[in-house]
Parts: structure tokens; sequence; C-alpha cells
């Protein structure tokens, strides 16, 4: 990043990005995540420390660990899949995107891993062109 960010900025920031992320160590455990009151996957603080692999539904944890391993060894950058969820009151099915990026420092030495959910129904539905301030 180019520039500094005061540390409320930056906060600011991550609570205000369009979806919503978990961050992870080299090591695989859970370092935080942003606090979106309309977070799709909502988690105990609990987690906080606590390995991924504790984290996710035994049915995808084999997918999980393999982008993992190959985010450390240098053959994957990210990973991008997507779900439908039933959100909200009514249950309106959803798609959701999921990405995994890996996350490097600037010798490409894996640091960790930065998983980002997003719903993307109401962008499936953009049509046409809307210009600043339509």
């Amino acid at each position: 990043m180019i520039g500094k960010l005061p540390d409320n900025i930056l906060n600011a920031l991550l609570e205000t990005l369009p979806f919503e992320f978990s961050v992870l160590d080299a090591d695989d455990n859970v370092l935080g995540w942003n606090r979106h009151e309309t977070r799709i996957f909502r988690r105990p603080e609990g987690i906080v420390g606590r390995n991924v692999r504790d984290c996710h539904p035994p049915k995808s944890l084999s997918k999980v660990e393999q982008i993992l391993s190959e985010m450390k060894e240098g053959k994957r950058d990210e990973a991008r899949f997507w779900i439908k969820v039933p959100v909200g009151e009514n249950k309106e099915i959803h798609t959701i995107l999921i990405r995994y990026f890996a996350l490097r420092d600037e010798n490409d030495k894996y640091l960790g891993c930065l998983e980002a959910t997003q719903d993307i129904f109401d962008i499936q539905k953009i049509e046409g062109e809307k210009r600043l301030l339509d």
C-alpha cells in the first residue's frame, strides 16, 4: 500500500468494505474478521486463534485444505467459487461468491490467507449503465 492510514481510518475502511472477510495466518489460525451486522456466515469471537479446520463443515474441509496447501506451495494465489444460500427473513436464495487470496510479503513469502465472502444477488441484476449521481 502506498501511504499510511491512521488506525481509526483503517478500521473504518475494513468495516465498510462491501464484503465480509476473515484472515488466517501462515499456520492456518484465524486472526480475525470484519463485523458486518449483515454477515452471511456469523462466527463467535471464540474462533479467533483457532485453526481454520475447526471452523469449516466436514464436507468442505478437504477442499479448504487443498487450497491452503497450494497457496503455501506457491501453486495458487486465488480460489473462487459460489454457492446458493437462503438469506433474510423470507429465506430468498442468493448467490454467495467466496474468494480465497494468498497473502504474501514483498519476497513472495506466504503470510496467510484472506477469505472474502460477498452476496452478489443484487450485482447479478445490473444491466446497462448508471452514471455517477444518476
